[in-house]
């Protein structure tokens, strides 16, 4: 996990061969992390879109919200 305050330094500890998915609450940030990967040349990125917030409310329903 890296904070997207620490992206720019941090990315580098990132497995460019793996996947890489990207989540935040809502998925703005994420897709603004999501979008600096790949500028950096990462090709596996995927967005969590919509959030952990859409993620409980569509697929885990027991999941709790903040």
């Amino acid at each position: 996990n890296i904070p997207l305050g620490e992206l720019a330094e941090r990315y580098d500890e990132i497995d460019g061969e793996r996947p890489v998915v990207c989540i935040c609450h809502h998925g703005g940030r994420s897709m603004q992390v999501a979008a600096f990967l790949e500028r950096q040349g990462f090709t596996k990125v995927i967005n969590l879109s919509g959030g952990v917030h859409a993620w409980a409310a569509q697929v885990d329903p027991s999941m709790p919200t903040y």
